[in-house]
């Protein structure tokens, strides 16, 4: 069995290489103390794993396995993922600082259940199938078709530090299961946790040069993006950096896929027992302290109810542990670095001095000194076109505002850039009446349930292009071909 140890190094052509590049340190974010440096991947490295890629596509091993062959790699992958569910847990506690208690679903369950759906994908192929005939034609002669769906060649993977590996399972199951090569691309602030994923792959036995890992600074991501030799782009991160993805890979005209942030609305409809929406709601703000795409952190309460909800939010949040990630009672971790909580630090700031009002958190928690936390947050006051209204913050902070009709309240639901996620409280009927007229890719009702392997991820607007996950997302990873002859 693997050990995966707290270091890191690059993956390419089935083999770990030491970058030569600029030395990237990680730093604890529960202490503010580093625990390691790893040399990041070099240009030519770079090159090296997206010219390995290439040739795992063109005519090697990778390429001739057949679809069920993929699917056992696949299977043999979450497999591994659930025999080393407490080494990953703490090792990105360590590193992201993701509390133990919500660790294993976020970076065990969940991507282990989507790598399971993909396997059966592989086997099984997109919903018409690897081949599908056509009806026959006879205009002008009688003539048959039918439509190849074929893997879209090298796929660059760009994954984001709150969630690697469930995005490089959303990524790489999708990629793999269709029979495309990857370049796995790592934000340099979750190495160790990525790092220790990828020798997972390596243990599964899937064949040299269809993952490669590579990490570093910004211009490694440019390099992959760029590259002539990769087909296509999916990129996990913020809209700015998006926009950037697609720039970069606009002169190769190469596919790219988008999943990018989000500032989802909650709406509370009248009438709706608040005792049980409130702890939810807080949770789906907080949880990850707050760094993820789809937090639900604008809600929307009835004029009528948004007193008590204000006040019954304050005395749960109030009651969340925060602390240290290797505690089982820890609800709230740290943010992932300093400059980070600074940067939310100032949109509270400005907040305020804008004249809302903060019942409860906004500053950082005492006796948590040395790494980088800020107490859960709620922000009132404010209007809908409110920047903290607006904009991601990432971070444990929510913002509650009232309304005074259903006709306002979509108004204000959909008044923002994003659109990737919302959640509807209120009788099962009626809010899902609401929820159609909410413009999101994601729309649970009375908080859903766990996500769904079977199901797509994304959003349009600000959101991003395209989708992950489930049908929709495994068809992102292929080319359709149209064969036609005569009868």
């Amino acid at each position: 069995m693997t050990t995966l140890i707290s270091n890191a190094e690059s993956y390419v052509d089935g083999r770990w290489i030491t970058g030569d590049g600029e030395p990237i340190t990680t730093i604890n974010p529960a202490t503010g103390r580093p625990v390691a440096v790893t040399p990041s991947t070099a240009p030519a490295q770079v090159a090296a794993a997206i010219a390995a890629a290439r040739r795992a596509f063109d005519g090697g091993e990778w390429s001739r396995l057949r679809p069920a062959d993929r699917g056992v790699l696949l299977h043999r992958l979450a497999d591994l993922l659930e025999e080393h569910r407490d080494e990953l847990v703490r090792l990105a506690a360590t590193e992201l600082g993701t509390p133990i208690s919500s660790g294993p679903t976020q970076h065990v369950d969940l991507p282990a259940k989507f790598f399971r759906w993909f396997a059966e994908a592989a086997t099984q192929g997109p919903r018409d199938g690897y081949e599908q005939p056509l009806p026959l034609d006879h205009d002008p002669i009688t003539n048959s078709s039918m439509l190849l769906r074929e893997p879209a060649g090298v796929v660059a993977a760009i994954v984001a530090y709150n969630a690697p590996i469930t995005m490089s399972a959303l990524k790489l199951g999708g990629a793999l299961a269709a029979g495309c090569s990857t370049v796995l691309v790592t934000s340099p602030k979750a190495i160790l946790l990525t790092s220790a994923f990828v020798r997972l792959v390596e243990e599964a036995g899937f064949p040299r040069g269809a993952v490669n890992l590579v990490f570093g600074p910004p211009e490694v991501t440019t390099l992959v993006v760029q590259a002539p030799e990769v087909d296509m782009v999916s990129f996990t991160g913020s809209p700015s950096v998006g926009s950037i993805i697609l720039t970069l890979a606009a002169p190769t005209l190469k596919k790219v896929v988008l999943e990018l942030g989000g500032k989802s609305p909650n709406i509370v409809l009248p009438g709706t027992d608040l005792t049980r929406v409130v702890p939810a709601s807080a949770l789906r703000f907080t949880r990850n302290s707050g760094q993820a795409c789809g937090a639900t952190t604008r809600t929307l309460v009835p004029q009528a109810d948004f007193d008590e909800y204000v006040e019954q939010s304050g005395r749960f949040l109030r009651s969340l542990a925060v602390g240290d990630p290797m505690s089982p009672d820890t609800v709230l971790g740290p943010l992932i670095t300093d400059e980070h909580r600074v940067d939310v630090e100032g949109f509270l700031t400005r907040a305020r001095a804008a004249g809302a009002r903060i019942p409860v958190g906004g500053g950082r928690p005492a006796g948590l000194d040395d790494g980088f936390f800020l107490e859960a947050t709620l922000v009132t006051g404010v209007p809908n076109e409110a920047e903290i209204a607006q904009e991601e913050l990432f971070a444990p902070v929510g913002v509650v505002m009232p309304y005074t009709d259903l006709d306002e309240a979509v108004r204000m639901a959909n008044d923002v850039r994003y659109a990737l996620n919302a959640n509807v409280w209120g009788p099962t009927a009626e809010a899902i009446a609401f929820g159609r007229r909410i413009r999101s890719g994601t729309v649970t009702i009375n908080g859903g349930a766990g996500m769904r392997a079977d199901a797509p991820w994304g959003g349009p607007g600000y959101s991003g292009i395209g989708r992950e996950g489930g049908e929709e997302g495994l068809r992102e990873f292929f080319e359709v071909k149209h064969m036609q002859w005569p009868l």
